[in-house]
């Protein structure tokens, strides 16, 4: 067998290093990508500087944590609760979804069951926005700190193509590593 020159040897290597740095950068800006959490509206479930892992390749389910672009171009996180075709309302701390009652099992957390009161304050999806139902291609958000949160309450049902990709993994702090529901 033939000794590789240091030339040959360094070329492989080049090469190897290139082709890790060109999956890393269509991984990191196309796929994966890393954000900083801003605010209190989704605490527990994302608390303030939490870094969170954005997957850009996504099938939005009800309950699906979705980061978007709202209207103001300011970045968001957000839960999914309404899909297109669906009527929504809240009543007595009850989502119902095209009438039939919905449990929130993300919701069964001390902040909830210690804050006493109602959560969820009462509305229908046409008093908030005129309309009986969540447009087509447009999804329903609510931040999990009812109390604390700017959505689709306030800013109306948001549309499929303001959303950059939904989200379950904490990565740090470190204490705070974690798949969310």
């Amino acid at each position: 067998m033939k000794k590789k020159s240091w030339k040959e040897f360094s070329w492989e290597w080049f090469k190897a290093l290139l082709l890790a740095a060109i999956i890393t950068a269509i991984l990191r800006n196309f796929i994966f990508i890393p954000m900083t959490i801003e605010g209190s509206s989704m605490i527990p479930t994302f608390q303030q500087d939490d870094q969170i892992i954005v997957r850009t390749i996504y099938d939005i389910q009800r309950f699906d944590l979705v980061v978007f672009h709202d209207s103001s171009n300011r970045t968001l996180v957000k839960r999914v609760i309404g899909l297109p075709g669906e009527s929504i309302r809240y009543e007595k701390d009850q989502l119902y979804i095209n009438d039939q009652k919905i449990k929130e099992k993300f919701l069964d957390n001390n902040l909830v069951n210690d804050a006493g009161g109602i959560w969820t304050s009462d509305f229908t999806l046409e008093e908030l926005t005129g309309t009986q139902i969540v447009p087509e291609d447009e999804y329903f958000v609510l931040g999990d700190n009812r109390r604390s949160s700017n959505d689709s309450r306030y800013f109306g049902s948001i549309p499929v193509d303001s959303i950059i990709g939904e989200t379950s993994f904490t990565y740090y702090p470190f204490d705070r590593i974690k798949f969310v529901p």
